[in-house]
């Protein structure tokens, strides 16, 4: 049973969306509100880490492809 006092866990799909908005700084603190129970620490991190990894990696390769 489902009752309003109860949360949902966030997918790992609404994780990745919410990192994503987070990165680019545009997010309603309604929605962040709503967010900051339902979604899980471990997949922030791991989502978090990867979006970094390849934000820098995509930097590193539009210098290379800039100096040749």
């Amino acid at each position: 049973m489902t009752g309003p006092q109860e949360k949902k866990k966030g997918s790992f799909l609404r994780t990745t969306k919410t990192i994503a908005w987070a990165f680019f700084g545009v997010r309603k603190n309604s929605e962040y509100q709503k967010d900051l129970g339902r979604l899980n620490p471990f997949h922030v991190i791991a989502v978090g880490l990867v979006a970094a990894l390849l934000f820098v990696v995509g930097l590193i390769a539009l210098a290379h492809w800039a100096v040749q």
